[in-house]
């Protein structure tokens, strides 16, 4: 026999999410000798967000590697040169980031919230966290996270120096930039005529800044790591392709002026015939980008080493 009855109301307790900080890290995998990776380590659990992730290419040497952050969504981590093809994707994927595990660095690559997620400054929020998370994983993981090398690429390029410059912790030892929009405000007049409308509200520009950049023109000019250098910058490597059409050059060309105006030395090569992601470059021409980078960040760990 069956009747109608009260409904049953239970309370409703919502978990919290699990402190990244005690979660399992992954099962290390193998891609190459001397290379250990642990793909999707959880470093964030935003409320109302998925679950940010990041991946470690650790060294397997016993002694303390060196660290070393590469900044670019861990989804996409290959350049493809347009005069030479590339070898097949998956080597793609992995190749740019066995070379500094080889040579004694830990390389962390973040995911951070993108513009079509949300709006700045939480991609800067991010990255804070990641390295506040690899400075809790320390002894988990081996990297000396007070000697860190921040390298990004394009939009993870501005991400890295504009954390360099307001990270209220001074253990960024240098930063590394490769064709990277570091002055939001003049986008406009750097960019070839008609191919940028700063009062665009669907650019990605201003899916960043949460609106068009000439109606939010004090956040752009807050998430442009210029209007951030001061006396405190760390040594600076920019890389940037001349003939770049996305993020014209005068963008880092301006940033160093900036940098050495603030007393710093900033290290900036141009690139003859570079467009975005090095495309229109030799293969030889992008390995020499990989090796001034392995060299500047190893010259600057060894200094900030032997610093007091």
């Amino acid at each position: 026999m069956v009747t109608d009855a009260a409904p049953v109301s239970f309370p409703l307790h919502l978990l919290a999410p699990p402190d990244p900080a005690t979660l399992p890290l992954p099962h290390p995998a193998h891609p190459a000798d001397g290379v250990r990776l642990l793909r999707g380590a959880v470093y964030a659990a935003r409320d109302g967000s998925r679950p940010l992730t990041v991946d470690l290419w650790l060294p397997e040497e016993a002694a303390p590697p060196r660290a070393c952050r590469r900044l670019r969504s861990r989804r996409c981590l290959a350049h493809r040169p347009a005069r030479r093809p590339r070898p097949s994707l998956p080597l793609l994927a992995a190749g740019p980031l066995r070379p500094p595990a080889r040579a004694g660095f830990a390389v962390a690559c973040p995911d951070y919230r993108l513009s079509g997620e949300v709006s700045y400054p939480a991609q800067t929020d991010d990255l804070t966290a990641t390295l506040a998370w690899l400075h809790t994983r320390a002894d988990d993981l081996g990297p000396d996270t007070p000697r860190t090398v921040l390298w990004g690429e394009s939009a993870g390029g501005r991400l890295a120096a504009l954390t360099a410059l307001t990270h209220p912790v001074r253990t960024i030892t240098a930063t590394v930039t490769w064709y990277a929009a570091t002055e939001l405000p003049k986008l406009a007049e750097d960019r070839p005529k008609g191919a940028y409308d700063p009062k665009d509200p669907d650019s990605f520009e201003a899916l960043l800044l949460g609106g068009a950049p000439a109606e939010r023109a004090e956040a752009a000019r807050d998430a442009s790591p210029v209007t951030h250098v001061g006396p405190k910058a760390p040594p600076f490597l920019l890389l940037h392709g001349v003939a770049d059409t996305l993020i014209p050059a005068r963008q880092s060309v301006r940033f160093a002026q900036a940098l050495r105006a603030a007393g710093h030395h900033p290290d900036l090569h141009l690139l003859a015939g570079g467009d975005h992601l090095w495309v229109g470059l030799y293969e030889q021409d992008v390995e020499d980008c990989y090796v001034r980078t392995m060299d500047f960040a190893r010259r600057c760990t060894r200094d900030a080493e032997k610093a007091p």
